[in-house]
């Protein structure tokens, strides 16, 4: 028996009663590139937008191997233990060359996706800079819709343009393994700015001393950069997601950060500003969907790459001619 196609008015009911399968079809479509998707997309985002913001925003992000996985689930858990309903945004990389991603955070999540008051959604982040997904946004506001009260997004990694998920969240944490002044060096200044929480994984067994100094090492480093916030200053932490310990201080940081910026009222100016570049994001990215899609565009790209790439024009000049015949039609 052939199942009745999916509308924005079951999707909408189904999200606002905490129908987990409805959550997951919505955020598919607000992910996906089919036009009726979008639709359907648009239109449950549309109507469910009076029913978000009353979460806590967590972003995580840090180099590979220092354990986000394994810190999002005793995180994770924590959370659960005091009572919260909690989903997880994790972007898995995307493959340049064939653009398929593993999305294996489910499976590093073993403990935390059994749990019924958990959502994990694991989401390619494709040709997206920044760490994140172009719908992350969009899929945050669909789990606040459904009732959870806390989310946490993943980033792929920390690199230079790592830096997207802060205009997303409320606290910004940065996940750091022991290693002192050589891993010190190697995160970017950039990144360092935007972290709200600096955490020291593995802080356990022979890395404990080497956890310690790199927490010395980060508390002088966050000293000399200007403060994000006039109600809070960055803290750095020390925790073992492998055995629990410190994970407990860290969701307590998260709690007093969050009363702080509520209380001066910077948070709501941060969430305004926050709205104002999503939708300078979504312009840009609107835009260059619609320039490759452009008929004239398709037709004069291939021998306009042809000479680029034999040097006969340079890139500015080639695109500048394209976008002149994409703008000539308005």
């Amino acid at each position: 028996m052939t199942q009745p196609a999916e509308t924005a008015e079951s999707l909408i009911e189904g999200i606002r009663s905490g129908d987990r399968r409805s959550l997951a079809r919505a955020i598919t479509f607000a992910e996906s590139t089919r036009a009726e998707h979008r639709v359907i997309a648009d239109a449950v985002l549309e109507a469910v937008l009076p029913f978000t913001g009353n979460a806590v925003r967590v972003g995580i992000s840090g180099p590979p191997g220092v354990g986000k996985s394994t810190f999002i689930e005793a995180f994770g858990n924590h959370i659960l233990d005091q009572g919260h309903h909690l989903a997880v945004l994790a972007v898995d990389p995307s493959s340049r060359r064939t653009g398929g991603s593993i999305l294996g955070d489910k499976t590093r999540m073993g403990e935390l996706v059994n749990r019924p008051e958990a959502f994990i959604r694991p989401s390619p982040g494709g040709s997206q800079l920044g760490g994140v997904a172009r719908r992350t946004r969009e899929a945050m506001l669909l789990c606040e819709a459904a009732g959870f009260d806390v989310v946490i997004v993943e980033t792929i990694g920390v690199g230079q343009s790592e830096v997207a998920v802060s205009d997303m969240v409320d606290l910004f944490a940065l996940l750091v393994s022991p290693g002192g002044g050589d891993e010190l060096q190697g995160i970017k200044r950039g990144i360092m700015e935007l972290a709200d929480l600096v955490i020291v994984n593995k802080a356990d067994g022979d890395l404990a001393p080497a956890a310690a100094r790199t927490r010395g090492d980060y508390a002088s480093a966050v000293h000399l950069l200007r403060p994000k916030w006039n109600a809070w200053a960055t803290e750095v932490l020390a925790c073992s997601a492998l055995n629990g310990t410190g994970v407990s201080e860290v969701w307590q940081a998260v709690t007093t950060f969050r009363a702080a910026v509520t209380a001066d009222g910077e948070l709501l100016e941060a969430r305004s500003a926050q709205a104002t570049a999503w939708l300078w994001s979504e312009i840009g990215d609107t835009l260059i969907d619609r320039f490759r899609a452009d008929a004239t565009v398709a037709s004069l790209l291939p021998d306009v790459e042809s000479s680029v790439a034999a040097g006969k024009i340079t890139p500015a000049k080639a695109a500048l001619q394209l976008l002149q015949a994409f703008g000539s039609k308005g």
